[in-house]
């Protein structure tokens, strides 16, 4: 066990995880629908299969797949049907609230739900370290969150449609809460999934990619939810056209872009994989933790880049890299447990 290289590979996951919607700027002229659920094929069904395929042995996935119990197979999709609920408004959240704030809030939920139910329910005995690591966490979020209260008083109207073109606070805010708290789902289908890694390792799986095969069953629930909810916009708004209308520049540019922010979304699981692989047993509950509190570090990085933060006074931007610190922080303080 490498405490500190599963931290790095975590941080490398939550790189592409904090960056995946910055590709979504150069889709052209599709609506939101058409190019999230363009993303989520992507992410969602072939590369979770292109990765699997790579790092799984050769010849032993289709086995892997037909011995692992039915039970964990299908508890691995129905949370992450329930993850896709919170995938979904996920990416609402970002529309109206921007990469910054959106990704605050919702991993912040993320990260305290996912972080602590699992050992609630399961008695685990590192109960109160957990939630002393977890508090960390959530302190440097309700900093964060604080700038994000000022941003919103210092900027004009104006000045906030052109950062985000439809800045919507409070209605953002309510979506980012129940896409944060909805989005811990995936950490309990990972729970679900054990005995599918068990599965796996037993056939020879290097322990760095033991979580892969279960990548497949939860990401499949949770491309159902943003399926049916995306194909009845699709319908709705008529945006189906989205997909033939356009000239084939148009459409090759959105397929590249929307495949970049797919894959880039799914690096995070893959090396949060990783990482969590090299944590030792009294740490690896912290696992989801450092995840999302690196993916909001690295979110309000990018948010300073992308100029989200233009406008506001330098206090404001004090205190939201003083959040940036404690995240990126809490990250290694839980490794003193």
């Amino acid at each position: 066990m490498n405490p500190l290289t599963g931290i790095l590979l975590i941080a490398l996951g939550s790189i592409g995880a904090a960056s995946f919607y910055v590709p979504f700027k150069k889709v052209k002229s599709w609506a939101w629908e058409s190019y999230w659920i363009s993303q989520g094929l992507f992410a969602w069904i072939i590369i979770p299969w292109i990765f699997a395929l790579i790092f799984i042995p050769k010849g032993e996935l289709i086995p892997i797949i037909n011995e692992a119990p039915d039970k964990a197979k299908l508890m691995a999709i129905f949370f992450g049907i329930l993850w896709g609920f919170g995938g979904l408004t996920f990416g609402l959240a970002l529309r109206y609230l921007g990469v910054a704030l959106g990704q605050s809030i919702a991993l912040g939920l993320c990260a305290a739900f996912g972080t602590l139910l699992p050992p609630i329910i399961g008695g685990d005995k590192l109960l109160v370290l957990t939630i002393v690591g977890v508090s960390i966490t959530v302190a440097g979020i309700i900093i964060i969150g604080y700038a994000g209260s000022l941003k919103s008083k210092e900027m004009t109207e104006e000045e906030k449609k052109a950062a985000v073109k439809e800045f919507a606070l409070k209605k953002g805010i309510l979506i980012a809460i129940f896409a944060g708290i909805m989005s811990a789902c995936f950490n309990f289908g990972f729970e679900a999934g054990k005995p599918i890694e068990n599965v796996a390792l037993a056939h020879g799986t290097n322990p760095l990619f033991q979580k892969n095969p279960s990548l497949i069953f939860i990401l499949l629930g949770g491309f159902i939810t943003n399926l049916v909810y995306c194909v009845f916009l699709n319908i709705k708004n008529k945006t189906y056209k989205d997909y033939y209308t356009f000239s084939g520049s148009v459409l090759a540019n959105n397929l590249f872009f929307t495949f970049l922010a797919g894959l880039l979304w799914f690096l995070q699981f893959h090396f949060f994989g990783m990482g969590s692989s090299k944590l030792p047993a009294g740490m690896a509950v912290f696992g989801w933790s450092i995840l999302m509190a690196l993916n909001i570090a690295i979110s309000n990085i990018w948010g300073i880049a992308l100029k989200e933060w233009k406008g506001v006074k330098t206090k404001t931007i004090v205190i939201l890299v003083i959040g940036i610190i404690v995240l990126i922080l809490s990250a290694f303080i839980v490794k003193l447990g």
